[in-house]
């Protein structure tokens, strides 16, 4: 029986709010709880930085209207292709974004009008870059967004799609099948560089696993701030160095010094905070859910782990003489105090114990670690072969491949096998500073990348205005934020001091 009444009023308030609250989070492109849609939904405040930031190559966007019949009934067809490739649970995720823009909304008018949108349904294809200027003009010779004819049905658009980038994806594809489709070329540097997107998700991934198993302890807050003090001049992505720094000056915050003389209220109440929804190091959007230039073809395999080797090479190249010390010792501690795969933690420790001396030159540090990461590869490879656990697209090999870098190598065999290799180190070390300083990170248009290793000191900024540039040397870039870090931890300090006051008083 329908509610009749107060109660159909109250039904529709409900309804009211739960529409409201579906629709935020499409805005924000979550896909979380109730919302079944894949299409991201994007509005004029969002529009321009949701694609300038996108890590995808390829954007659709339709632009329709929310009363529109022919634009409801379309819209089933176009969540059978989105469903394909946006989101975590994509069959092949990281390639093209789908989205949609409501021109029945006033606040997106403008933004409609913009693309001359004069029908609806209207679909645009391009780069997610090349939307984000905000224009699109029929008059004019359109090469980069160019309007879509073939799209009434979920096959059509598909089609469409895969005569655009050369596959041939089908509505059946299930996940981790059919990779083979979708070309890949290693060596292409716009193909390296998107690795950025990985490191950002291996870093937002690995403070999450941090927060949601409570490993922030008395014992792991200085390995911990070493690493943050680390991320925040030298990670190679900005918004990332930016939640580093905006983490690090809020770290007493969060995880008092005094933790043992705390009672076991307060320290319940810290370690139930979620401390991961109020400091999203990469951003509010990351992690995404899915992997790039990372993403294995078997469920499982590659992804984090190749993230965050990819993220410890970036700062191994990045950082200057005198901070490789520092920097190898905060690598090695992040990875005993927070890396949960135990057997290789200890893998990992074994090979860091051998080190005699402390490392003085970045070249050190970054061929240190290159080795160490062949020999990981050559101990896993034997391994995976053994228990049949290979991903055979990505099978494990010594880096770089020859064809990657010819000149890395003097001397090899058809087997790559690491003892039987002669290389020529002063090629591997240009290489490794070109792969993953310069090309990975060029995506975020950073000038100080051109400098060489030549004594050259490059600027790095630590915050989100670009009001302030630090110089790159450690002892200096460090003390910076460790001061900013006492200032605010003391100024907090003298605030919890002032509401203990209040309270007994009141």
């Amino acid at each position: 029986m329908p509610p009749t009444g107060n109660g159909f009023l109250l039904v529709l308030s409900l309804s009211f709010l739960l529409c409201s609250g579906l629709d935020a989070l499409r805005a924000l492109g979550d896909r979380s709880g109730d919302v079944a849609d894949a299409a991201v939904e994007l509005n004029a405040s969002n529009f321009r930085s949701f694609l300038k930031e996108s890590p995808l190559k390829f954007a659709v966007v339709e632009f329709f209207a929310s009363w529109c019949p022919a634009c409801r009934n379309y819209k089933p067809q176009y969540e059978k292709v989105a469903r394909l490739f946006n989101g975590p649970d994509a069959v092949h995720p990281g390639i093209i974004l789908l989205a949609r823009v409501d021109c029945a909304l006033e606040t997106n008018t403008d933004l409609c009008g913009s693309f001359s949108v004069s029908h609806y349904p209207m679909l645009f294809w391009g780069p997610p870059n090349k939307f984000s200027a905000g224009r699109w003009d029929p008059k004019k010779n359109n090469e980069e967004i160019q309007l879509i004819d073939e799209w009434r049905t979920a096959d059509l658009l598909l089609n469409y799609l895969n005569k655009k980038i050369g596959s041939s994806f089908t509505l059946g594809d299930e996940k981790y099948e059919n990779e083979n489709t979708l070309a890949r070329n290693a060596s292409d540097p716009a193909e390296i560089a998107r690795a950025i997107y990985d490191v950002e998700e291996a870093t937002a991934q690995a403070f999450k696993i941090i927060f949601q198993n409570k490993m922030i302890k008395s014992n792991t807050r200085g390995p911990l701030i070493k690493f943050l003090q680390l991320l925040v001049v030298h990670h190679p992505s900005k918004r990332c160095r930016k939640g580093s720094a905006e983490m690090l000056v809020n770290f007493n915050n969060l995880w008092p010094s005094d933790l043992p003389s705390m009672s076991s209220q307060e320290t319940n109440l810290l370690e139930d905070g979620d401390a991961s929804t109020n400091y999203q190091i990469c951003g509010k959007e990351i992690p995404r859910g899915y992997w790039i230039f990372c993403r294995g073809s078997i469920k499982g395999t590659r992804g984090f782990s190749c993230g965050l080797w990819v993220l410890f090479h970036a700062l191994s190249v990045r950082v200057g003489d005198d901070e490789s010390n520092f920097a190898f010792m905060a690598i090695c501690d992040f990875i005993q105090n927070f890396f949960t795969c135990d057997d290789c933690r200890r893998h990992f420790h074994v090979m860091a114990s051998s080190v005699s001396e402390p490392f003085n030159k970045t070249r050190d540090l970054a061929m240190w670690l290159w080795n160490a990461h062949n020999k990981v590869n050559k101990r896993l490879r034997e391994k995976e072969n053994e228990l049949k656990t290979f991903d055979p697209r990505f099978p494990k090999m010594l880096w770089p491949p020859k064809q990657l870098c010819p000149s890395c190598y003097k001397s090899s065999n058809e087997n790559n096998d690491l003892e039987n290799i002669i290389w020529d180190e002063d090629e591997v070390f240009k290489y490794l500073v070109n792969h993953y300083e310069r090309t990975i990170a060029s995506l975020q248009e950073e000038s100080s990348l051109s400098r060489s290793k030549a004594g050259l000191s490059p600027t790095y900024d630590i915050t989100p205005s670009n009001a302030v540039v630090v110089p790159v040397g450690a002892a200096l870039a460090i003390a910076v934020v460790s001061c900013a870090f006492g200032a605010l931890a003391c100024f907090w300090r003298t605030q919890q001091k002032t509401r203990k006051q209040r309270k007994t008083w009141n």
